[in-house]
Parts: structure tokens; C-alpha cells; sequence
């Protein structure tokens, strides 16, 4: 990826200006409302030329004056897939279309909240990197550059300073979202008030979390959905253990390539067209992005240097990170959900980080209300009078259900999605009443 990048680019980095807006004979639409309200290039030390793309979206309609107005930052999985994915294809106020135009998303998760995508570890989407090296390899270094970058985001007005953030992501961001959660208030346990990020919680959608739990569970969530029989079953739980072992033997890369095989066998099973989503006929669409954003017009309106090759996902980062993908974060969620407020969300069609992976997990969880959250009731959630999927919750704790929905969720649940997300942040109907966590404003970790 490295190859991409033109470094005369690297001076925006400290620059937010606002390039011109295609012309009216342009065969490419970018209408000049559709432009992110900031935009620009985050630096994540002082030192270096890497930097964090960014596109930032002001709240369209906020209930709440805009110095209170809940910001949400959108962190993709990957490793090493763009956010732009998530702008442009699932939660952002404009899709891509097949035409390769932009039309308004009204399920948009900015409706009412300021909403901000982080091109997140460098080296993902439009984000730079000087040297291959700088690349993450663990989630400490991604949530390092990850704080470096929001810090510097906070920092460009004075509004952001006290707005309540939440970290959100899906997908391998399901290791992301706890790291720089967990990261945050590390750091701010020995920052001044006037310098900690003003976390309130994070939501994980469909998130690969704990590997060793989730890999064992493939087989018999396809077994149970009539996927496969029971020999294809014992045959898949064979190479699940496989894995499970190498796991435990701390041989992270040969684990991440055994779990590939596993999802490899399961998909030659099948015959799926994805294990994202096992009612679809097609793979999702998400190459439309990498087509829109490679358009010359498109990189010069969001200030990008047009030579720049724009990939949805990132070889190189996906190298850098192949030994962290088998590692857990569990005992992070653990921290942030005693001290913050945590949601987690499936979609139920989704075979790889779904319904059941996240359920095998979470039950280990080591943290005083997980029995109470297990013998919660599971409540029916409607949406403008329509069922929507289940909601669960105790304390600091939430797991929605999405019916109708794959692992790009607010993708196919658009309305849904918004729904879910603003009344959890807001804590409103099946979300609210909600006691808050025992907050320690100490930290029990080295720095």
C-alpha cells in the first residue's frame, strides 16, 4: 500500500480545507451537501508523516445543544478494511449507488448524533503510513494511535471538548472498539479532567472478540440452521479444535490460519455466496466504495491527492495484524463494562461473528452482573410498530438481536440500526432505566 501513496499528500495532514466540488458536466455526482462537515488527515505522533483519514458528519437534526450532542466514532473491522465502507455502504448519511452516485441514506446514524469515521490501523483506506513498520501489529498500538488521533479530532473545536463519546465498530472492530476503550480510560485515570476523552461507551456490531469461544461454535450454529449434517459437523468440530489448540499453545499465526480453513470448509460445505449472510444470493456490494472513491473527482472533493490507489481492505495491514487476529480482548470488555456502558449486536443471518458467537463468549465473562444478565428477560423489540429483533440487558450491559440482518447490518436494517443505536445511547424504551456502572476513576493497571 505503501507504493499507493504520493507523500506530497502528507502536508493535509494538518490541513482542513475544503477542495472544490465537481462541475456540472461531471459524469460522477458528489453533491456539495453530501460532503463530510470536516475531513482531513490526523496525525498520530509528532515524529512521523502516518496519519488517520478522517470524515466527520455534524448532527442533521440534534435534540440536545451541540456542545451536549453525543458523538459516535465508526472504527471498521478488517484488519485493515476501510471505514469509508461503513460511510459510503452501511451507517454514513450518503450511499453509494450502482450508478456509482451518492443518494441520502435515512437510516443514517448522524441523524442526531455527530458521527465519525477513523480510516483506522495507517495504512487502511486513505490513511498514510511512512514506514511499513509504523503498521500496528497488536491493539495496544492500534488504540495508541487510535487515542492519538481522537485527541487531535477533540482538539479542532472547541464543541467537541465535552460531548459525550462513543466508540463503535463491527466486525474485527469487535477487538478495536475494547481497545481503545479500555486504552482511553487507562489514560484518563492520569490525565488532568481537562484532558481525558469524554468516553461514554462503546457498541460492538457482529465482532470477533474472543476467538477461541467463537471458532468453536461454527459448526453447530450451521448444524442447527440446517446447513449441514451431522458427519460435515463432526468434520468441521475436528478442525475447530485444531485451532482451539494451536490457540492455546500461543501459536497466534498458524491458529489465524487454521480458523481460515475452518471458515473455508464451511463455506465449500454450504455453498454459500457468504457466511456474512446465509439468505443472500450474492455477496454484499461493498466493491461500489472502492470503485466511488477511486474516481479522481471523489479524491480531490474529500482532499485526498488523486494518484492515491483507494483498496476497501488493506493486504499489508491484514499482514501486519495476522498474529493478533486469534488473541482476545475479552477481559477489556470486562474492564469497560464495570466502568462505561457497553452494547453489543448481531445480526441473525450472520454464520461468522453472529448470534451465537457472541453468545459462547459473553457467558464466560468474568464480571459481578453476568448472572444477572443471563436470566435477564430477552424483550421483543418493535420498531414503528414492527418486530425488530430482542433486546437483553442489565446494568451496564446490552445484547440486541436484529432480525432481518446480516454481519453489515445497517446495511440491511438501515432504519433499525438507527434506532437501536440512538435509543441506547439515549436510553429510551426497552433501553432505558438503565443503572449506571460502578465507575472507578482508579486504574487497577500499570500504565
Amino acid at each position: 500500500m505503501a507504493s499507493n501513496v504520493s507523500f506530497s499528500l502528507l502536508f493535509l495532514c494538518f490541513s482542513f480545507v475544503h477542495f472544490p466540488l465537481f462541475s456540472s458536466q461531471s459524469t460522477h455526482s458528489f453533491p456539495k451537501e453530501a460532503l463530510p462537515t470536516k475531513y482531513g488527515y490526523l496525525p498520530i505522533t509528532p515524529t512521523s508523516t502516518s496519519a488517520i483519514f478522517y470524515a466527520f458528519y455534524e448532527a442533521q437534526n440534534s435534540t440536545l445543544p451541540l456542545s451536549q450532542t453525543p458523538l459516535l466514532i465508526w472504527l471498521q473491522g478488517g484488519p485493515g478494511c476501510s471505514s469509508m465502507i461503513g460511510n459510503f455502504y452501511e451507517l454514513g448519511p450518503w450511499r453509494v449507488t450502482q450508478s456509482l452516485t451518492l443518494q441520502r441514506n435515512p437510516g443514517s446514524w448522524n441523524r442526531i448524533f455527530g458521527l465519525l469515521f477513523l480510516d483506522s490501523p495507517i495504512g487502511s483506506g486513505f490513511s498514510v503510513f511512512s514506514t511499513p513498520e509504523e503498521i500496528p501489529k497488536d491493539q495496544n498500538a492500534v488504540a495508541k494511535h487510535l487515542f492519538a488521533a481522537i485527541t487531535k479530532f477533540v482538539q479542532l473545536d472547541p464543541v467537541f471538548k465535552h460531548r459525550p463519546i462513543y466508540i463503535t465498530g463491527e466486525s474485527y472492530s469487535g477487538k478495536y472498539v475494547p481497545a481503545i476503550g479500555y486504552y482511553i480510560l487507562e489514560k484518563n485515570a492520569n490525565l488532568e479532567a481537562s484532558e481525558r476523552v469524554n468516553l461514554a461507551g462503546v457498541a460492538i456490531g457482529d465482532g470477533l472478540t474472543d476467538p477461541e469461544n467463537q471458532v468453536a461454535t461454527h459448526a453447530v450454529n450451521a448444524y442447527y440452521t440446517g446447513l449441514i449434517n451431522e458427519r460435515q459437523k463432526n468434520e468441521l468440530e475436528k478442525a475447530q479444535l485444531e485451532v482451539v489448540g494451536l490457540i492455546q499453545m500461543g501459536n497466534w499465526s498458524e491458529a489465524t490460519d487454521a480458523r481460515g480453513k475452518v471458515l473455508e470448509m464451511l463455506q465449500n460445505m454450504t455453498g454459500l455466496a457468504t457466511l456474512y449472510d446465509y439468505t443472500r444470493n450474492a455477496p454484499y456490494e461493498e466493491d461500489l466504495v472502492e470503485r466511488f472513491l477511486n474516481i479522481a473527482e471523489v479524491k480531490k472533493a474529500l482532499g485526498v491527492n488523486e494518484s492515491f490507489v483507494y483498496e476497501t481492505c488493506s493486504d499489508v495491514v491484514g499482514a501486519a495484524l495476522h498474529a493478533d487476529v486469534m488473541k482476545s480482548v475479552k477481559h477489556m470488555v470486562e474492564y469497560l463494562v464495570r466502568r462505561s456502558r457497553v452494547l453489543l449486536y448481531q445480526g441473525e443471518y450472520d454464520l461468522m461473528d453472529g448470534v451465537v458467537q457472541t453468545e459462547v463468549w459473553v457467558k464466560t465473562m468474568k464480571w459481578e452482573g453476568i448472572v444477572e444478565f443471563l436470566n435477564a428477560e430477552r424483550k421483543i423489540w418493535k420498531v414503528n410498530g414492527e418486530l425488530a429483533g430482542y433486546v437483553q440487558n442489565w446494568k451496564s450491559l446490552t445484547n440486541v438481536v436484529v432480525l432481518g440482518a446480516g454481519h453489515l447490518l445497517p446495511t440491511d436494517q438501515s432504519l433499525n440500526s438507527q434506532a437501536m443505536i440512538e435509543d441506547w445511547v439515549l436510553r429510551r424504551g426497552l433501553f432505558q432505566n438503565l443503572p449506571e456502572a460502578n465507575v472507578s476513576s482508579k486504574s487497577i493497571f500499570a500504565e
